[in-house]
């Protein structure tokens, strides 16, 4: 989300800020964090040193927990009748968002505090977070500040040192999610301040440390399957468990290598375990009871994942204008579940023949694509765009460089997944396209080389 100019509360001058109103988490999931986490509506002024919110009036809709909440700054000091035409116009916008069946009674019901913290605790309650966790997460926000505002290490140090038991997993998460969220919102200079400081956390806490270490684990545990490399088998595989120095290394392994942990290793350490000495059956059953817990730990934190996911997707794909979303939240399509998920649920819609969720489905694959796309996927768009075969000419003579072998290489696969889809008429009428545009390309090079 672009940045906007606006003067220091304190000294006045011109700095950036992320400014909204409106924050609908149904239509754009990741709005909730850009207000939780400070990302929107705060203000850093590197002139005086000012860092704090913002006075901006806020709506908040969350459609599957039924919330619409509302805060107008009072220090505005705008009366009521003013207030509600700065909010009306945000929440029919909310409304207009929403299909007739999912505007539901609470819309006509919004929810107003007098202060942005009221507004938070509201929220999180519908999250479940209980007052306790709540003040150990404004715990930690605050320790973050002061850590951010502190200019001097060794001052740092003694802070970190003073604070150790709130160095936890909740604040080393909640500080990865910071920063991802300053990047995001192209706030470089905060973003290169906390990876710094995050090199110090890990440092200079207990926490941080175990933290380096499971990493430490990690790469040398890549480090020995790779030094096997195409050889590994699950025998190589069980030696390689037998062998691990510490149960780090072991996660670490498991982790690595959980698709080759199936029925056929366990009956290979079972067949192991029952030749066995006395002495080695009883640490090899300690083993297998180490990796069938290992295994279920991970396969339970997958669901959890995959759950997370699907719903995630499913929001996506109810909101007005998807590309939009995918857009706004390509941080969260960047892992390997939720291209699981959008897979499945493709197969799926295919297989009823559900066009109208296909086409949606369709529409988030080509949104990704298109955020990754290298250059002549996006010369290949505009040939498809083109309206007739001289207009697909013009845009070949001004792409000279990008015609080559490969280019005509893409759209053959591109015609090849189309096919695959053929029962979808918009996949059908691509095709059509892509060999128009094929056959232009084709046209182009042959006249290109006849000139030579």
């Amino acid at each position: 989300m672009p940045q906007s100019q606006i003067s220091c509360p304190r000294c006045r001058q011109l700095i950036p800020a992320q400014v909204e109103q409106l924050f609908d988490v149904t239509a754009e999931p990741a709005a909730k964090q850009r207000l939780l986490g400070r990302v929107s509506n705060y203000a850093r002024c590197p002139m005086c040193g000012f860092e704090g919110p913002l006075s901006t009036p806020i709506v908040y809709h969350d459609n599957d927990k039924e919330l619409l909440l509302t805060y107008f700054p009072s220090e505005l000091g705008l009366p009521v009748n003013e207030q509600e035409k700065l909010v009306g116009p945000l929440i029919t916008q909310v409304m207009n968002r929403l299909p007739t069946e999912k505007r539901k009674g609470y819309l006509l019901r919004p929810q107003s505090f007098l202060t942005y913290q009221s507004m938070v605790e509201r929220i999180l309650e519908a999250d479940g977070v209980t007052k306790e966790m709540l003040d150990g997460q404004q715990k930690r926000v605050g320790l973050i500040q002061r850590l951010l505002q502190t200019t001097t290490a060794d001052v740092r140090a003694e802070i970190i040192k003073e604070n150790a038991d709130l160095l936890d997993e909740a604040f080393f998460g909640m500080f990865n999610r910071l920063i991802e969220a300053a990047v995001q919102s192209g706030q470089q200079p905060t973003a290169q301040a906390m990876s710094v400081l995050q090199e110090e956390l890990l440092d200079g806490s207990e926490y941080g440390r175990q933290l380096k270490g499971q990493f430490e684990e990690v790469q040398a545990a890549v480090k020995t399957l790779q030094d096997i490399g195409q050889g590994l088998t699950r025998e190589k595989l069980l030696e390689i468990f037998i062998d691990a120095p510490s149960d780090a290394r072991l996660k670490a392994l498991v982790s690595l290598t959980r698709n080759g942990l199936d029925y056929s290793f366990f009956q290979i350490l079972t067949d192991r375990i029952e030749k066995a000495s006395v002495q080695e059956r009883a640490n090899l059953e300690a083993l297998r009871e180490k990796l069938l817990d290992l295994t279920n730990q991970m396969d339970k934190a997958l669901e959890a994942q995959m759950k997370a996911a699907d719903e995630f997707i499913e929001q996506v794909l109810t909101a007005p204008d998807i590309s939009q979303v995918v857009a706004q939240n390509m941080e969260q399509f960047n892992n390997e579940v939720i291209a699981q998920v959008l897979e499945t649920k493709m197969r799926e819609a295919t297989q009823k023949q559900d066009n109208d969720r296909l086409q949606k489905i369709q529409q988030i694959v080509m949104s990704l694509q298109q955020a990754s796309a290298p250059p002549e996927l996006e010369l290949v768009q505009a040939l498809v765009d083109a309206p007739n075969e001289a207009a697909m000419e013009q845009v070949l003579a001004a792409n000279e460089a990008m015609i080559t072998e490969e280019l005509g290489g893409m759209i053959g696969s591109l015609m090849s997944q189309m096919e695959q889809q053929a029962e979808n008429p918009e996949a059908a009428a691509l095709i059509g396209r892509l060999e128009e545009a094929y056959r232009v390309v084709l046209k182009y090079q042959m006249k290109k080389n006849l000139g030579k």
